[in-house]
């Protein structure tokens, strides 16, 4: 067992941290389920036995209400930047795998996610292009968003813990209140969404900031994620924008 945790480990801090994947399909895209099952986990996931305890549902009127205030409260401050702290539960391990770092984000889809510690990444999208580094290996992974692109979907369940405008377009949604909190339960309605997550938490506080995350995956790991440290105002235009440095091994996974 020591060798599999092990083993599973290495496999996983050799990558970035956006989802986790599900077993790869066959077809065009088995490599680049195999890729991304080392290098995606993160933003975001939910396991609160605690708090259930002391949550209310919401009626449909009350959850019709608080995703209008969600709505104004993104569309007023549609940038924002956050410290972010991860465990993620593996079936395979005895012990969840600890990461931390910043993430940026912009309405609808820009963001760059920083790791820090032993195994750094950086992750960046402008909405049209992601970018994938790692430092320590000094290599790059390049891929091209839209046009019905395979990470589309894999991009929406990412943010979907930071970016809950509409919401309820692509998930499923109920509601409960946890003290002063609220807590969001998403189940996905596409399969494309379904491949990567069977439920998403999202806990949120009276500003409609998402505190912390779980995400709930089709092979039962589990991704947890708080949010501490929140700064909402202009983020400069770069901040999306990725060269990779010099010397930088550069891959296309699924072509140019």
């Amino acid at each position: 067992m020591d060798k599999i945790d092990n083993q599973a480990r290495r496999n996983v801090e050799q990558a970035s941290s956006l989802l986790l994947f599900p077993k790869p399909q066959p077809g065009r895209l088995r490599y680049l389920y195999n890729r991304m099952d080392k290098i995606l986990p993160a933003f975001f996931v939910l396991c609160f036995a605690a708090d259930v305890v002391n949550a209310e549902p919401l009626s449909p009127a009350e959850l019709k209400s608080l995703l209008a205030q969600i709505r104004d409260k993104r569309g007023a401050t549609p940038q924002m930047q956050a410290d972010f702290q991860e465990e993620k539960f593996i079936h395979l391990m005895t012990k969840p795998i600890m990461s931390a770092g910043k993430v940026w984000f912009q309405a609808p889809n820009k963001f760059r996610r920083e790791v820090k510690g032993n195994s750094p990444s950086v992750t960046v999208s402008d909405g049209q292009q992601l970018w994938i580094y790692f430092p320590n290996f000094k290599s790059a992974e390049h891929y091209s968003l839209g046009k019905r692109s395979p990470l589309d979907a894999t991009i929406a369940a990412l943010l979907a813990g930071l970016n809950l405008q509409n919401v309820e377009s692509s998930y499923g949604v109920t509601a409960s209140k946890i003290d002063n909190d609220y807590q969001l339960d998403l189940v996905p309605r596409r399969p494309s969404l379904k491949r990567f997550f069977q439920r998403l938490s999202v806990q949120i506080n009276e500003e409609s900031r998402a505190q912390r995350t779980e995400m709930l995956q089709p092979n039962g790991d589990r991704i947890v994620t708080t949010y501490s440290n929140y700064v909402t105002g202009p983020v400069p235009p770069s901040t999306f924008e990725f060269t990779p440095p010099p010397g930088t091994e550069i891959t296309s996974p699924l072509g140019k």
